[in-house]
Parts: C-alpha cells; sequence; structure tokens
C-alpha cells in the first residue's frame, strides 16, 4: 500500500467518495431491507451464506469465515437462528466434529423476499457503479 505511485488528484478523491457513497447506500437500503422482514442485517447475511453455499448447506467454521466473526460468535448466530425457526443444525455425516446449517422453508421464503429486493436495487444502482468503475479505470487503468 506503501508503494511509489502519482498523487491522487481532486477527481481521483471525489470518484472514490461517490463510490463509497454509494456502498453505503447498498448497505443502508439492505439493513432496512432485512429489518422489514423481521432481521437482523447479520441474519440475513448469515441465511444468505448458508443458501449460498455448496451443498446450500454450511458448516458454523464456514459462516464465520463469510462474515468475518470469530467461531463462537457464529455458534450464537446460528443458534438464534434455529429459535427463531430459519435454519436447522445438525452434526455433519463426514465429520461428527462439525455442524451442518440448512434453511427452514421459513429462511427460504424471507430470503427470497430479501434477494429479489436487493437484486432490484442492485439493478437500479449498477449503472451508477458502472461509471464509477469506468470512470476510476481511465485515471488509473491499472485499477481494475
Amino acid at each position: 500500500m506503501s508503494g511509489k505511485s502519482k498523487p491522487l488528484s481532486d477527481a481521483d478523491y471525489a470518484h472514490l467518495a461517490e463510490f463509497r457513497y454509494t456502498v453505503r447506500r447498498f448497505l443502508e437500503f439492505s439493513a432496512k431491507a432485512a429489518c422489514a422482514e423481521g432481521l437482523t442485517p447479520q441474519q440475513h447475511q448469515a441465511l444468505l451464506v448458508i443458501r449460498g453455499s455448496p451443498g446450500v448447506s454450511s458448516s458454523v467454521g464456514r459462516l464465520a469465515e463469510r462474515l468475518c466473526l470469530r467461531h463462537n460468535t457464529a455458534v450464537e448466530l446460528a443458534q438464534r437462528l434455529e429459535i427463531a425457526g430459519l435454519i436447522t443444525r445438525h452434526l455433519n455425516e463426514e465429520d461428527r466434529r462439525s455442524v451442518q446449517l440448512e434453511l427452514t422453508a421459513s429462511g427460504e421464503t424471507k430470503l427470497e423476499v430479501l434477494s429479489q429486493a436487493h437484486r432490484r436495487e442492485l439493478r437500479q444502482i449498477s449503472l451508477e457503479m458502472r461509471a464509477l468503475f469506468q470512470e476510476l479505470s481511465q485515471e488509473d487503468p491499472g485499477i481494475l
């Protein structure tokens, strides 16, 4: 990160600031959408990790890795999701030390609603993001 490069221009800072603003707007949208479905943003992200994992199930370790959590925090999150009826937990048949997480029908339904809303939002901001990436790459072709 401390390598030699040309100083950033005012336009560079403006584009980076606009990019961060767009990302933050999306994250704010995502948090509000999760809350509207009765979930915390972290619970929504956990459902997405589980559903998006190979075999449509996830270990607690993968959940911790993908959400950048400590293992014990991921265990607590999984327990709360199970109590809410959104996931099931069971021992991995191949590795009895590992717990596998899978969505319930209720978890699938909530995630589908949220994922459809997120896809709509991403379609709306995609042009803006593409323009920002294009501007950033024109200023510094090595950035993308």
